[in-house]
């Protein structure tokens, strides 16, 4: 079975795949023991965690992150959401289940294995498995089929312990409503804001700043600091060597079938309503309804476009629902299904997906083809001349790596070879030079780099780099002269912030001896403000997400309107009082109640898996190498 699906199978989706099919860790990499025993990161009862096996795990938790956060990620942000030690973390729970597996004598057969491969909608055409299919796909990823089973078995088997931990854990109606009525109840709060900036006149004495500093003198320590030189080999500066054959286009074209032949596409328009995928029947009904009555306007001849100007609430709404020529693979199932099943000109019945009804027309049919030779024979060249500048570049990187070995400095052997020497100013750990697409990487490349050591070649993404110490700066506190105008600034806007807290709290004091919202706020000249009603664990209308602010108004009741205490938050100091109640209705329960249901089970699920893992881990051998962190 195993071996009939890797002799024949494209989809760009296996990223897609892999994050759906490996249920409890999928951030594993796959790694030789024996040959990378020296190169360590930890042990876990006496199992190796390979650096090449954190280092995939870390840049794909650092890929699936980006997709969240987008160009929002920085170093900064990898850096609070501590990714280097979840992805190490990650690894060590994996290992823990899977040899808590081992004792437990679970198996994997191979017809389960077969049978989730055979069931992955990645590796079909037209529902039934495709092995032509499932092979194309693996090569466009570089995976084997070896490799890729390993790593479902590794799956399956870890699903059968995760389901043996979790599988008596139940949600019961007494449970659910519980906290449905806890989630669902709402409040509406009156609040004053006093924010450090009403106070523009605070003023400092230079005495004033000598004594703050002196208090605070390692808040304002400064980080170890160096300046490195760096050769840097982009593969472009070897494009003119890197020279294709016409012989060696033909082979590679005859070597790679798969990739020359072009799927079938579609180009669509469609008509969206949205429904929540947590909506009630009724709500799904009611879209249906309203889509139902845009199709018969688009059947009674009305132009389809300016319907879904009108109708749509989907992104492609402006563009009359344009979604231009896209494959199978790039939409969602049902979606896909239908579109991919009519001809040209055809509008569709209403499809339901996961983000809600929607109509289809179809507008052209291009059928799959395969590129011919002369079609594809530019682009193939471009891929091995681009392969083949990067190797010159990584054999150039490996020249002056083998002569830097012999004790030469990297700039005398730039200077024989001709290449640019680049020489940064002082960087920290969190701000390495300007240019580097991977700065973390450089900067710590650069910090684990002892003195008078010429770095290994480090592949950063847009080039090899060679790297060596210039100088160092160790940590200091630095004199005041050098840091004066920070503190100024510090200290003035603590000194705002203790008058806004002042005037606050005497604010609510007012409020507490009775008077009232409006009377207290002309006596502060402030205007009061409502939130209106909001959620637990939501952010609050007209002020934002704070957690504590959230957590103390509901809290709060007619009889008890307002906090003990004003309470801090990211814009300043808030004085709160209590306006209304809202609690959910019995009935509303009962439409949600298996939803909710669902919900908090996968929740106690997790709960009692992260419970086990942590008796797991506090009960065996974990040694993390000096340079990782474990949490």
């Amino acid at each position: 079975m195993l071996s009939l699906m890797r002799k024949h199978a494209t989809s760009w989706l296996i990223k897609i795949i892999l994050g759906a099919i490996v249920v409890v860790f999928v951030l594993w990499g796959v790694g030789s023991w024996t040959s990378q025993r020296s190169n360590m990161v930890a042990t876990v009862n006496g199992e190796m965690i390979t650096a090449d096996d954190y280092r995939v795990a870390y840049k794909r938790l650092i890929e699936q992150v980006r997709q969240n956060f987008g160009n929002s990620l920085n170093d900064e942000l990898i850096k609070t959401l501590q990714l280097d030690k979840q992805a190490l973390n990650q690894l060590i729970d994996k290992i823990l289940m899977r040899q808590a597996a081992s004792k437990l004598e679970l198996r994997v057969s191979d017809q389960e294995l077969a049978q989730s491969i055979r069931s992955i909608s990645a590796f079909q055409n037209a529902g039934v498995f495709d092995p032509r299919r499932y092979q194309g796909v693996l090569n466009s990823n570089d995976l084997t089929p070896e490799a890729f089973e390993i790593s479902q078995k590794d799956a399956l088997l870890l699903e059968k312990l995760n389901n043996l931990i979790t599988g008596s854990v139940k949600v019961s109606d007494q449970e659910a409503m519980a906290w449905y009525m806890w989630n669902e109840a709402m409040v509406n709060l009156d609040f004053f804001l006093l924010e450090a900036d009403r106070y523009p006149d605070i003023s400092v004495t230079a005495e004033e700043i000598q004594t703050y500093f002196e208090s605070r003198k390692e808040s304002y320590k400064t980080e170890p600091a160096l300046k490195v030189r760096y050769i840097k080999f982009e593969s472009k500066a070897w494009a003119a060597q890197a020279e294709v054959a016409d012989d060696e286009i033909q082979a590679y074209y005859d070597e790679h079938p798969d990739e020359f032949q072009n799927p079938k596409t579609v180009e669509a328009r469609h008509i969206l309503i949205e429904v929540g995928q947590d909506a009630g029947t009724e709500a799904v009904a009611e879209a249906k309804k309203r889509i139902e009555d845009v199709l018969q306007k688009a059947r009674a001849g009305e132009d389809f476009a300016e319907l879904a100007k009108q109708y749509s609430e989907g992104p492609s709404k402006d563009k009359g629902g344009y979604l231009g020529t896209f494959k199978r693979d790039a939409m969602v199932k049902p979606f896909a299904d239908k579109a991919f099943s009519m001809k040209p000109g055809e509008i569709s019945d209403p499809v339901q997906t996961q983000f809600g009804w929607h109509l289809i027309k179809v507008e052209k049919v291009n059928e799959a083809a395969s590129t011919p030779l002369a079609g594809a024979k530019d682009d193939i060249r471009k891929k091995l001349a681009d392969e083949r500048a990067k190797q010159l570049a990584y054999d150039a990187a490996e020249s002056v790596f083998d002569a830097a070995f012999e004790g030469r400095l990297l700039e005398e052997i730039a200077a024989d070879q001709q290449l640019a020497v680049n020489t940064t100013d002082f960087f920290t750990r969190q701000g390495p030079p300007k240019g580097v697409p991977d700065k973390a990487g450089f900067a710590k490349a650069a910090f684990d780099l002892p003195e008078e050591q010429v770095s290994e070649i480090l592949d950063l993404g847009d080039g090899y780099y060679l790297l060596e110490i210039v100088a160092k700066q160790a940590a200091r506190i630095p004199e005041l002269a050098e840091v004066e105008e920070k503190v100024k600034a510090d200290l003035i806007n603590e000194k705002k912030n203790e008058k806004a807290k002042t005037d606050a709290e005497a604010l609510l004091s007012a409020l507490k001896d009775g008077g009232t919202i409006e009377t207290i706020g002309k006596k502060f000249d402030l205007t009061p403000m409502s939130t209106g009603f909001f959620k637990r664990n939501v952010a609050i209308p007209n002020i934002g997400f704070e957690r504590e602010l959230s957590r103390a108004a509901f809290e709060l009741s007619e009889k008890s309107s307002l906090p003990k205490e004003v309470l801090q938050g990211g814009k300043g100091f808030y004085v709160i009082k209590f306006k209304q109640r809202k609690t959910p209705a019995t009935e509303e329960f009962e439409k949600e109640k298996a939803n909710v249901k669902e919900r908090l089970l996968q929740q106690k699920r997790s709960e009692t898996l992260r419970a086990w893992l942590e008796q797991k881990k506090n009960s065996s051998e974990i040694i993390v190498e000096s340079g990782y962190s474990e949490s």
